[in-house]
């Protein structure tokens, strides 16, 4: 169907065009409020900057499609192939991307504040600068996605998949990551003031500068990772595994270390109280000769 013809149907007042093929259609700037376009061909089309809140694009091909700025609030994208789409700058507020794909797709300041993204699939997507505040990503695929910079305070994380993730510069104040894997992922910098990370697996992680004031890390995995000039202030790292961390630089006024493991954990330049400090160097004396040793000088036992 020709864009010409659609439009004109479209101010008749036709509203369903499920199935229908646009394949490389330029639909730059149209406003389609409301319209059905279950199932259609988009692929490649020109979308940007359109007008389509609350249009209904479930099960549509939109592989690399340009929805660049385009106004899609409360729209229904669920199950989508959004493969390689370029959505930089678009309006996604409170829209419905459940299942959808978006491997590779390039979503550069998108606002998808309170969006549905259950199941979603943004493995290798660029997402910097993005607004996911009060979003659902229970389950979603963020393996090797680009977060840097990223608003996620509030959102749904509940057994998402964030394998070499980068968060840097993230804000992620208060949200809910227990026992999540976060090996290797880089956090450099984020925004991480009263998170729960209790019992998660932060191993080898970059959290380098990052804020993490009142966080809950009972029990996480911090062997290797760099926490260098970290604001750790009053967080709780009871029982943590600090094995061979750099914590050079580190603030840790207030902050909770009982049973923590901190053999070879460099605490050079480190804040903290002196009755903590005493402590620690009792916990280095009990560790091998070699790391206990350095641990210790570190802590100017």
């Amino acid at each position: 169907m020709e864009v010409s013809h659609l439009l004109r149907l479209y101010d008749a007042g036709e509203r369903d065009f499920a199935g229908i093929n646009l394949q490389g259609a330029n639909l730059s700037g149209v406003t389609l409020i409301g319209v059905n376009l279950t199932g259609a061909n988009l692929m490649g089309a020109n979308l940007s900057r359109a007008f389509l809140t609350k249009a209904n694009l479930n099960d549509t091909f939109l592989n690399w499609a340009d929805l660049s700025f385009v106004k899609l609030s409360e729209g229904n994208l669920a199950d989508a192939d959004l493969t390689k789409a370029n959505l930089n700058g678009a309006f996604l507020v409170k829209s419905d991307l459940s299942k959808a794909k978006l491997s590779g797709a390039n979503l550069t300041g998108v606002n998808l504040r309170g969006a549905n993204l259950q199941r979603v699939n943004l493995c290798s997507a660029n997402l910097s600068d993005i607004n996911l505040r009060g979003a659902n990503l229970s389950r979603a695929n963020l393996n090797w996605a680009n977060l840097s910079g990223a608003r996620l305070s509030g959102a749904i994380l509940d057994g998402a998949f964030l394998n070499g993730v980068n968060l840097s510069k993230a804000f992620l104040n208060g949200i809910e990551l227990n026992g999540v894997d976060l090996n290797g992922v880089d956090l450099r910098g984020a925004k991480l003031s009263g998170i729960n990370l209790q019992d998660a697996n932060l191993m080898a992680s970059n959290l380098s500068a990052a804020k993490l004031r009142g966080g809950s890390l009972i029990g996480a995995n911090l062997a290797g990772s760099d926490l260098s000039q970290a604001f750790l202030s009053k967080a709780n790292l009871n029982w943590s595994n600090l094995t061979n961390a750099d914590l050079s630089g580190a603030d840790l006024s207030e902050a909770h270390l009982l049973g923590a493991k901190i053999e070879g954990a460099d605490f050079t330049g480190v804040t903290l109280p002196e009755s903590t400090r005493r402590y620690l160097c009792l916990i280095a004396a009990g560790t091998t000769a070699w790391t206990g040793k350095e641990t210790r000088e570190t802590l100017s036992c």
